[in-house]
């Protein structure tokens, strides 16, 4: 390696990336039993939803809610879940990239998007139906309650500002 590429090669190791944000407040520590009652209600929730399903669905509603802890904890549990980088990628454009979906994937992502959006107030029928026809009643209601513990995850990430980036695969398991 010449003196140049040697250069060049440190230089493009040592970027300036922005400084991390602080978070605003451990609500885990000072809400205890909030916090484990989270954990038992995330842990009932996901019971009988395969694994990667599970990833996808907490990778969205993250998505829209802007919740980088959650999406670097989601994206690392799928990824060793099984679930491929270009799907994770594709995820957030969805509709333009159904191929990669199942149809019953594609049913909860869009059961996702309406649980998290309630942009008209309600889950619409159709959306609903189009779920319903591919999750039994209680795989269903497992969905549900995963797609509403992921809501109030986001929340409390974004509103304590929790960084993303130090999440290690299945740490919270």
């Amino acid at each position: 390696m010449t003196t140049t590429e040697s250069t060049a090669a440190t230089a493009a190791t040592t970027v300036k990336y922005a400084p991390e944000n602080p978070a605003r407040l451990d609500w885990a520590q000072h809400a205890p039993e909030v916090y484990k009652a989270m954990i038992r209600l995330d842990a009932a929730a996901r019971k009988g939803i395969e694994p990667t399903l599970y990833e996808l669905v907490k990778i969205r509603a993250s998505q829209i809610n802007h919740c980088a802890f959650c999406l670097d904890m989601h994206t690392k549990d799928a990824l060793a879940a099984g679930e491929s980088v270009e799907r994770i990628v594709q995820l957030s454009a969805w509709e333009e990239s159904a191929h990669f979906y199942t149809p019953k994937e594609l049913a909860a992502i869009e059961l996702t998007e309406a649980v998290t959006v309630l942009t008209d107030g309600f889950v619409p029928d159709e959306v609903y139906e189009r779920a319903a026809g591919h999750f039994e009643e209680a795989e269903l209601a497992q969905l549900i309650a995963a797609i509403t513990v992921i809501n109030a995850w986001n929340r409390f990430g974004v509103t304590c500002r929790m960084a993303p980036g130090h999440y290690q695969p299945g740490q919270y398991q």
